[in-house]
């Protein structure tokens, strides 16, 4: 069995709003809500897990990963 790290560095990911959702489909406009994102250049912290990432990856174009 293998230990899943809880509360360490690595088990979050810092991400930041960088492009407008604007003209962006509502699709894309609704994974940046579902991170968690309420305005532009904002930087939040959320857990690496395979559900954000997956919502990281619809949307490259709009969000940087910080750290």
């Amino acid at each position: 069995m293998s230990a899943k790290k809880t509360n360490s560095a690595s088990g979050t990911i810092q991400l930041k709003w960088v492009r407008s959702a604007i003209c962006a489909p509502t699709k894309q406009k609704l994974v940046i809500k579902g991170l968690g994102f309420t305005r532009l250049n904002q930087v939040i912290e959320r857990p690496n897990t395979e559900a954000i990432r997956g919502m990281v990856a619809k949307v490259p174009h709009m969000i940087e990963i910080v750290k």
